[in-house]
């Protein structure tokens, strides 16, 4: 679940991190008393929308005093915002966050994901603040400090990390350890599966202030992070991605039009990458999980379908705690139910296979089935272009 940059702002200040002054607006009226309020020289217009690359947009602003503040407001609040982020169709801005101006002396990059390969959290910090991390990683990862933590940040790891930073004087460098593990803090407290800080910025009077934040929290645990399901905003997630959430789909729209149906994210990648391998383009990722029954497949086929761009179905499933014969039972359900015209193609292996191919031969409905991923792609594509 991703939250906007105002929210996790909201979060890191009840932790003690410190943060601009400033404030959530949703009209240009209270954007103007927001900025009086401030009583800053220059004040900071942030457009507040779930993707990155705002200020490349235009969704970034600067103005001098509460009257530009306003007309700056008026200008953003119901715009179309395009970064590379969105697509081109943009997302709409209905709220602003308005803080003080900075005067910056040093930009950071401060972040801590779940390493996968480790199986633990990695912090990691850098110089190189205010750009893109993936393009500092690729031209100069020296520049990038990495720390597998555990959710007792000891003050020798938290200083490591923060001496990376090249602190100025001794208080500063026991102010960014004191930071870095009220951010471990959080992350771990809050089943955090993304958090970013970039730019932590130091200011021309020594301060660290956490400028701009993105936080996004693992969706598996949000039963028991209840105090953070207010924080969801429906307004910036496509409507089939959360209509497949309430059935315990993971759903991802794309712009192809092949409609895919898996199990497991990592058989939903090999499938994406295969079907562009044989020249289409995938409208979704859509993963059923491994314990799917037939009503989720159901309701599947229901969230592929209301995708007026898919001109094909490529089923491949991999059966082990999801059986074969359950996914064949409930596909030709589903196809029969809700009259499913389009060409379904389906390739599946593992557990009681033979049953579940029996049972797709025997429904009379226009299934093509395979035996590969490979056969499966290149049969679907070419379905999808006829179709």
């Amino acid at each position: 679940m991703k939250i906007h940059e105002y929210q996790a702002k909201e979060l890191l200040k009840r932790y003690g991190v410190p943060i601009p002054n400033g404030g959530v607006v949703f009209t240009s009226a209270e954007a103007r008393k927001v900025a009086e309020g401030l009583g800053a020289d220059v004040v900071v217009i942030k457009a507040q929308i779930h993707a990155g690359g705002r200020g490349k947009g235009g969704g970034v602003r600067l103005a001098r005093g509460s009257a530009e503040a306003e007309k700056i407001a008026e200008e953003l609040l119901g715009m179309q915002l395009v970064t590379l982020q969105t697509g081109s169709e943009g997302r709409k801005v209905s709220r602003l966050l308005v803080e003080e101006g900075v005067d910056i002396k040093r930009e950071l990059y401060l972040g801590e994901v779940l390493d996968r390969v480790a199986s633990c959290p990695l912090m990691m910090v850098s110089t190189a603040g205010g750009v893109d991390i993936e393009q500092v990683a690729a031209d100069k990862p020296r520049l990038i400090k990495r720390q597998n933590v555990s959710s007792e940040l000891t003050v020798d790891q938290a200083r490591s990390l923060a001496e990376a930073l090249k602190p100025d004087d001794d208080k500063q460098c026991a102010e960014a350890i004191e930071l870095i593990r009220k951010l471990n803090k959080l992350f771990w407290e809050n089943d955090v599966s993304l958090l970013e800080i970039n730019p932590l910025v130091v200011t021309r009077n020594g301060r660290l202030l956490a400028l701009d934040a993105k936080i996004n929290f693992d969706d598996s645990a949000l039963f028991r992070q209840k105090h953070l399901a207010n924080l969801r905003d429906l307004a910036e997630e496509e409507p089939l991605e959360i209509e497949a959430s309430k059935h315990s789909l993971k759903y991802i729209k794309l712009d192809g039009t092949i409609g895919c149906m898996v199990n497991g994210a990592g058989l939903a990648m090999a499938t994406m990458d295969i079907i562009k391998l044989a020249g289409g383009e995938a409208a979704n990722f859509l993963d059923v999980g491994g314990g799917a029954n037939a009503d989720q497949i159901r309701n599947a086929f229901k969230i592929l379908l209301s995708d007026e761009n898919v001109k094909a179905v490529f089923i491949n499933i991999f059966g082990g705690i999801l059986r074969c014969d359950v996914l064949a039972e409930g596909v030709i359900n589903a196809v029969r139910d809700l009259d499913v015209a389009m060409p379904v193609v389906i390739r599946m292996e593992g557990t009681n296979v033979k049953k579940g191919r029996e049972m797709l031969q025997a429904s009379g409905l226009n299934f093509t089935t395979v035996d590969t991923m490979a056969q499966a792609a290149d049969r679907v594509v070419g379905l999808a272009q006829t179709h």
